[in-house]
């Protein structure tokens, strides 16, 4: 593989996302810090919910952020340059395996979700009040964050290749919604242990490993789902959208 124009690439994404973070960050951050605002402290300090609940909370809005914005960071783009600006002939000029192309665009997509995890932990802690956050496991907590990263770009990737430019509203109502309201965000996956038949649904859906491997990482006395079992499933989640997401590029690359 040419590396020199894998990193030309890689470099060229790196300036847009630069010059886009913020509108970039507050669309994707938006949803998540009202929703701490309004149930972390109007909600607590009212005393309609547990104070504790800023515990369960803080872990799923990272959850949320990283994983909306890695898909939106890379799908938006693949969506515009594939079926707008018509941008991506010119990179499928360059020096490399169509496949590469896909793959920095994972790479690019990955970085922005680390980026934004890292902006909305302290913002979101910093809305939320005392919460205690526990890195006595950082090398489990460092494995989930970057399996996090790798899924939102990932799922981005194969979004980006798949819905069309008339769709791009039905990926909202009709994924993404759905995703984040039934990811256990904002409430542990344990809670939906009245609804039997829902709380076993919801596992198809990667943000609820997201969500309860963060909460399992940052406030372990929390109830979560075995971090065990969110790394196996996050990663076997990774590998698949990562093989999709391949060859749906590659498909509408070659179309």
């Amino acid at each position: 593989m040419n590396w020199k124009t894998f990193r030309a690439m890689l470099a060229r994404d790196a300036h847009v996302a630069r010059r886009n973070f913020i509108p970039m960050v507050l669309q994707t951050m938006l949803q998540p810090m009202l929703f701490t605002f309004v149930f972390g402290q109007v909600m607590t300090r009212s005393g309609m919910m547990a104070s504790s609940y800023k515990m369960i909370l803080l872990p799923g809005i990272m959850a949320v952020s990283m994983v909306m914005t890695g898909i939106m960071g890379v799908a938006m783009p693949l969506i515009g340059e594939f079926q707008f600006t018509r941008e991506i002939e010119d990179r499928l000029l360059a020096p490399i395996k169509i496949e590469w192309l896909a793959v920095e665009k994972v790479v690019a997509g990955m970085v922005q979700s680390l980026a934004s995890g890292a902006v909305v932990v302290p913002a979101a802690w910093l809305v939320l009040g005392n919460v205690e956050l526990s890195f006595a496991n950082a090398w489990m907590f460092a494995v989930i964050v970057m399996l996090v990263a790798l899924l939102s770009a990932a799922g981005g990737l194969t979004l980006g290749c798949s819905v069309g430019q008339t769709q791009v509203g039905l990926l909202f109502s009709l994924v993404l919604a759905p995703m984040i309201m039934f990811g256990c965000a904002y409430y542990p996956w344990s809670s939906l242990a009245s609804y039997p038949i829902l709380q076993k649904l919801v596992l198809v859906n990667p943000l609820v490993y997201a969500s309860e491997g963060l909460r399992g990482t940052l406030v372990p006395d929390v109830p979560h789902i075995s971090v065990a079992v969110v790394i196996a499933a996050l990663a076997a989640m990774d590998v698949a959208l990562v093989l999709l997401g391949l060859k749906q590029f590659r498909g509408k690359a070659m179309s």
